[in-house]
Parts: structure tokens; sequence; C-alpha cells
């Protein structure tokens, strides 16, 4: 007979596994509200098209693609970026700017399986349209920042990498690249700390050598570290737009350091992001020790929207996947461990006694409490035993002789001491008790 197993980069979450997910989840979600979020969904399966030269040929090799049934061609989504622009594109005059949504949803890629990285994930997704100066990466990464400090991280533990397309563009158009060269040399810069030297073959294949000179500027630009060196380094460029954006910059990093978070946040024009949309700032956050893949990533998409057939709307968003920041939380022990506890476990002697107990059970788990019971008669040892595993605070027993005087016994299974009480007062006891009242 054949056995069936997960397919190879997807995975299956047993109650112990799914209470982890969820509480990160939980998490999340309570602080992306706390910053004044919506919550939004969409559907996991899209048009092929809506991928095709928006994510990147990177993405799109890894696309899970099939044709349906209809003829369409479509693919479960490896991102939720381009859904998003597409859902507030649709209806952007009617919504209030700035349009402030995140979402947590499950992404499927085709890709090498490695630590920290599967065919099917989930992510955090936080996005800010509608504001086109630096206030939109400010609330951004703050929010990025404080769902990681949510955990009890510190920046001992991670730290956040901005870097500036623009200004890569405006570097290098100084040095006389065009868009098209511009964009190869991206490629290779955001490849550049994996690779080293052969980040720059395809752009060698496609355009030639690059000139020696220019090469090591590329790399001396790469390896700025402060925002000091950048305004040195731009500043003999000359030109209005480069004094707007190092402007942007000082309001950027002005207002982090305001909130208290320049700790957490350092200047590194080594990060450039991969995929083709983005246009501004970009953002990664790396755990301190290197051991791990990028915890999460972001930056500005202006021109996403309008592609995909809205309005020109200016975008930023971000995201964090589960698996690399699951294991973060792990190597730090801050993982909680989790048990399934029941508030309270009923202790039942035959069949009238299950019957009478059926309605306290019912009311109980209406008004809110995890309450079990055995699913079959068996001895009161036994039962014993199975509400010490249980996990309750609490054994309500319906014996022969508390039916009788109608009355239930309750037994505290921490204080170890016990006490009866009438039928019509077991719902207030029991939440008195959990309560501490």
């Amino acid at each position: 007979m054949a056995t069936f197993q997960t397919l190879p980069g997807f995975r299956e979450f047993y109650p112990e596994d799914f209470a982890r997910r969820n509480h990160i989840f939980r998490r999340w979600r309570h602080t992306a509200n706390t910053f004044g979020f919506s919550e939004y969904d969409a559907p996991v399966l899209e048009p092929l098209e809506l991928y095709r030269a928006k994510s990147g040929e990177e993405i799109e090799a890894q696309l899970f693609s099939f044709t349906d049934k209809g003829g369409r061609e479509v693919a479960l989504r490896p991102e939720m970026t381009p859904t998003v622009c597409r859902l507030v594109g649709a209806r952007a005059s009617a919504l209030k700017r700035p349009i402030k949504w995140f979402s947590i949803a499950e992404f499927y890629r085709y890709e090498r399986m490695q630590k920290g990285r599967g065919r099917c994930f989930s992510q955090f997704n936080a996005d800010i349209f509608g504001e086109p100066g630096p206030e939109a990466e400010i609330e951004l990464i703050a929010l990025l920042v404080q769902c990681l400090c949510a955990f009890g991280l510190t920046e001992q533990d991670f730290h956040v990498r901005l870097s500036d397309r623009d200004l890569w563009f405006f570097y290098l158009e100084a040095h006389g690249l065009d868009e098209a060269r511009i964009r190869a040399v991206l490629v290779a810069v955001d490849k550049y700390e994996k690779m080293g030297d052969e980040a720059f073959k395809p752009y060698a294949e496609r355009f030639g050598p690059l000139d020696g000179g220019l090469k090591a500027k590329i790399l001396s630009f790469l390896a700025i570290k402060s925002l000091a060196v950048l305004e040195q380094t731009v500043a003999t460029l000359g030109g209005g737009r480069i004094g707007a954006r190092l402007g942007d910059w000082q309001k950027l990093l002005g207002a982090l350091a305001a909130m208290g978070l320049a700790r957490f946040v350092e200047v590194d024009l080594g990060v450039v992001r991969g995929l083709a949309y983005y246009t501004g700032f970009v953002f990664e956050a790396y755990d301190r020790k290197g051991e791990l893949r990028a915890l999460a990533g972001g930056g500005r998409y202006d021109d996403l929207v309008e592609k995909l057939g809205g309005p020109a709307l200016p975008a930023v968003g971000f995201a964090i996947g589960d698996m690399t920041f699951a294991l973060l939380l792990e190597q730090r022990a801050l993982m909680p461990d989790f048990t399934q506890a029941s508030d309270v476990y009923c202790v039942i002697g035959g069949e009238a006694e299950r019957l009478a107990a059926f309605g306290d059970i019912q009311a109980l788990r209406a008004a809110g409490h995890r309450v079990d019971y055995p699913l079959k008669d068996m001895a009161f040892g036994k039962q014993f035993k199975a509400a010490a595993e249980s996990g309750a605070k609490l054994a309500l027993i319906y014996g022969s002789d508390e039916l009788a005087k109608g009355v239930v016994k309750v037994r505290d299974l921490i204080q170890r001491s016990e006490f009866e009480v009438p039928r019509a007062q077991v719902l207030a006891t029991v939440r008195d008790s959990l309560s501490g009242a």
C-alpha cells in the first residue's frame, strides 16, 4: 500500500506547530492594528500575466503556473505586492489617503529549499499607498521594527539595512550609464554580497566588461555604511535632485531617531532589492549574527499601481517571512511552549450522570471556557488521570451521590482542594475560580 508524504518544500502543522505559528500571526496582527493598518485578503490564484515583467525574472522563473480548465494561464501567488496594487488600483478613487493595509497570507515559489526557505511559506505584508514622501517609510520601518520587538527581540538581535535605488540611479547616471545598464548593475549589486565578482558576469555578457575604474567606484558606493559618507560621496555630483534626496534621507533618519529607533537602522548601500518594481528607498532586516536569510524586506514602488492599470499612486511596503523569523525566535529562546490545556475536565459516573453533566458542559463552553470530558464510560481513576494530563485547572465531578443531592463536586487540581456547589451555581463558580476571585 502506498504511503503518501507531504510534497517537498511544503509544510504540515500539527497542533503544537500550528499554535506556534498562530502566536506569531497574532502578535503581528495586533501590532499592525496599533499602527492603524486595516487587514485584507485576496485570491491565492492569480492571472499569470500579473507577474510577468512585474515581479522580475527571478520570481517569474519560480512560479507555480499552469493553464486552468477554462484555458486561462494562472499562477499561485508568489508574493502579495502585485495583488494589493491591483486591489487598491480598482478602488483608488474611493479610498481615503493614506491607504494603510496589511495581510497575513500564504505564498508559493518553486525554488531551491534551504534553511528558512520552502516552496510554501507565509508572510506578513504591510503597505502604504498615496504618500509620496518619506513619511510613509518612517511609518513602515517603525512598524517593521515593532513587529520584531513585539516578541522580545532587541537591537542586539536584528538590524534594518537602509538603502536608496534613487541615489544609485543618480550616481550611475552621473558616470555615464543608461537605464538598461543601470538596472543590470543593480542586479549585480543585489547579488554581490553572496556571489562576489561572479555577480557581474550577466552584465558583462550583455554589455561587455565594466570599465575597471567604474567598477571600483560601484564597489566603493555599495560599501557605504553611514549618511555622512553618503552625503560626501554624492555631493560632488551636484544637482538639485541630489540635494532634495539627501533631505529625504535626513528626514527619514531624523524621525526614526526621534522615535528611539535609530539603534535598529543602519545605512547600507549594498542593499538594492532584486524585484524589478522598486523605485526609491529599500530596506531589509537581518539577524545580527548573520546566520539566517533576510528576516524582512521592502521598499518604495511608485510606478506599479499604474503599470497594473490603476491610477498613478505612490506606494511603499514590506514583508516578513514566517519561516526565517520563527527560526530566529527559536535560536533566541523566545518561542513559548504551547500546551492545549483545558480549563475544566468533567469526571462523570454512569449514563444518568453524563446526561446531567451535558447541560453544564454546554453552558461552560458557550461562556468561553475550554471544557473536556471522557467520550465513553471509564473508571474514575482513569478519568482523574486524564484530567491531570489535560492540564485543566478544575475538575467537575458528577457522581451518583452528587446527582442525588443536586450538587457538583469541584476539585481544584492546582491547589488540591475540593468543595460542593449547587448545580445552578456551576457556571458562576467556575468563572470565579478561574479568574481567581
